[in-house]
């Protein structure tokens, strides 16, 4: 039987709040077993919000969880780096309305874990095994969880800019894999953007350093980029991320096609709608 991790130790690290650009401090703890992963606002009377897809409440630019009022923004690559090292129980306390973005990507968070070490409880893990193909679609756009033998991630992404254009990528989930071939991939955005997203209040802490630049040439920022597919990458990235909120690993392949967080969270409200479509399973 396989049991539930958790960190080793606390860890403290500080940062810029992607859209808010803010300074914010978050701290990574041990989490209760059984817990899951809960985030914490220190700033709003220690308000605390389970990472759940039932209280998601906001996919635009991110995923938001809220709950009481409170809310707490841009989850997803943390998230996707607590799922790559198989974190299962997590306290993330922080004093501001994000996850310091660091990188851009799910390195930066992974390379912390790994800093804070993992360790074991006495808690039987569990995942949930898809039983039935599930499936949501907007426009050209899908996302779907397909019965499967191995965890893996589809990907198909278009945009129409030189820099992306048409990419696929399909990653086979492991801890290793997932380091190597997802985790380093950057978030990006265009550059013609982004004065009207800050006068929306987001993107305020994007930049050169933790941001893929795209204008109508191609990537501006390019000595930043670490692979010529990184878009699609960390599109998959994002998926994880969305799909650690199910509460316990998937056991499933997931499809996107042109998906974001919006789809991806109709995705895990669509399979837990029915309890035909899966069940929970203790991990060997």
């Amino acid at each position: 039987m396989s049991f539930r991790n958790t960190l080793a130790r606390e860890l403290t690290v500080s940062g810029t709040a992607l859209h808010a650009g803010t300074p914010v401090t978050m701290t990574l703890a041990p989490g209760a077993p059984g817990d899951g992963v809960v985030f914490q606002r220190r700033d709003k009377a220690g308000a605390k919000i389970p990472a759940r897809y039932d209280l998601v409440g906001e996919t635009r630019l991110g995923t938001v969880i809220e709950q009481g009022g409170v809310s707490v923004g841009v989850i997803e690559h943390l998230m996707a780096a607590v799922a790559g090292a198989g974190i299962d129980d997590l306290l993330v306390s922080l004093d501001g309305p994000e996850p310091p973005i660091l990188d851009g990507d799910a390195l930066s968070y992974l390379v912390l874990i790994e800093k804070a070490g993992v360790t074991e409880t006495t808690e039987p893990r569990h995942a949930i095994r898809v039983l039935r193909d599930v499936q949501v679609s907007e426009k050209n756009a899908s996302a779907a969880l397909h019965v499967a033998e191995e965890v893996s991630y589809d990907f198909l992404l278009e945009y129409d800019t030189p820099a992306i254009g048409r990419q696929d990528f399909r990653f086979a989930f492991s801890p290793e894999n997932f380091r190597e071939l997802i985790a380093p991939a950057r978030t990006f955005g265009f550059a013609k953007d982004l004065d009207a997203l800050n006068a929306m209040n987001l993107a305020k802490g994007a930049s050169l350093e933790n941001t893929l630049a795209l204008d109508e040439t191609g990537v501006i920022n390019k000595d930043r980029q670490r692979f010529a597919d990184e878009f699609v990458r960390h599109k998959i990235l994002d998926a994880i991320g969305d799909m650690a909120l199910a509460g316990a690993p998937l056991l499933a392949r997931f499809e996107g096609i042109r998906s974001g967080h919006g789809l991806n969270n109709r995705l895990l409200r669509a399979l837990f709608a029915d309890p035909a479509n899966y069940e929970m399973v203790t991990l060997p």
